[in-house]
């Protein structure tokens, strides 16, 4: 099932999406009405063919403008630094890292939040005032969304806690980032958690086909595999459900590849009017332009 909001004949509505038909499916009902109906499906643990019972117009994916899946993350959104083994060690040598120690890999998953104001949809702008900060980055990346209540999980039955995937991109101020240590602050910034444009369950995005790509203006700059994490998916869920009661939809930002804006010399921040593309296999794309204030 592949699932989410958008906005079409004048309407925002519950879809449906069948890539393979390059056709959006949209839900009527209690549920679209809800104020968070993504949400209330993974609470409900309702299934696609439960939702097409209550389906009514359809139209071609072109023509749809997709919205961020969830109307508002409930939580933080639960992120991991330093992830995969290349870009821990871009980050640790690019002189914005406040927290390095004696190794550049983590031996633990270094975990931080994004604030709830961070939501932003998959065509949003990337806006911030560069008189705040002069140094923004991109961070494409897998997000994990859980679909039951859970804590205490093995790392074998952590994958059942999973309701699916969703692409996303963990914007970031490195200056404030590198100046205030904690992290939060630099990656907390209104909208800068573009999300979307739909969240496929594990049997339409298996675990082991997903593929992280970045792009910004054109240009090629992460290219990964998720077989490529320091900590997979299963080890996080375990990590955090211990320390944690994890609840359904609850968002885990899994970290990003190499290919970073601080990797550069000299960096590649970004721009007013820049466009940076996030893709992750079978999760749709994110398109966002830079907006400067």
């Amino acid at each position: 099932m592949k699932i989410g909001r958008a906005t079409w004949a004048g309407k925002t509505r519950l879809a449906l999406i069948d890539e393979q038909k390059q056709e959006v499916l949209f839900i009527e009902g209690g549920l679209a009405s809800h104020l968070n109906p993504v949400l209330a499906v993974i609470e409900q643990g309702l299934t696609a063919n439960d939702l097409k019972s209550a389906a009514t117009d359809r139209a071609p994916l072109a023509e749809v403008k997709f919205l961020p899946p969830l109307s508002a993350f409930v939580r933080n959104v639960i992120a991991v630094g330093k992830n995969y083994h290349d870009h821990a060690m871009e980050f640790d040598k690019s002189g914005f890292n406040a927290t390095s120690g004696a190794s550049a890999i983590p031996a633990f998953p270094q975990i931080f939040t994004k604030a709830t104001t961070t939501l932003a949809g998959p065509n949003d702008a990337i806006r911030f005032d560069s008189k705040h900060t002069s140094s923004v980055d991109y961070e494409g990346e897998l997000g994990v969304v859980i679909g039951a209540t859970c804590r205490n999980v093995s790392k074998a039955d952590a994958l059942s806690k999973v309701f699916g995937f969703v692409a996303l991109n963990d914007v970031t101020a490195r200056d404030l980032q590198k100046n205030h240590a904690q992290w939060f602050l630099g990656k907390s910034l209104d909208g800068f958690c573009p999300l979307g444009p739909w969240i496929a369950t594990q049997d339409d995005a298996p675990i082991d086909s997903l593929r992280v790509q970045t792009w910004v203006n054109g240009e090629l700059r992460q290219d990964a595999h998720i077989s490529q994490l320091i900590f997979d998916v299963a080890t996080l869920v375990e990590t955090l459900s211990r320390a944690m009661t994890l609840q359904p939809g609850d968002i885990i930002a899994t970290g990003t590849p190499v290919g970073v804006g601080i990797g550069f010399t000299p960096p590649k921040f970004l721009r007013h009017g820049d466009q940076v593309r996030v893709a992750v296999t079978g999760l749709g794309e994110l398109i966002n332009r830079v907006e400067t204030l």
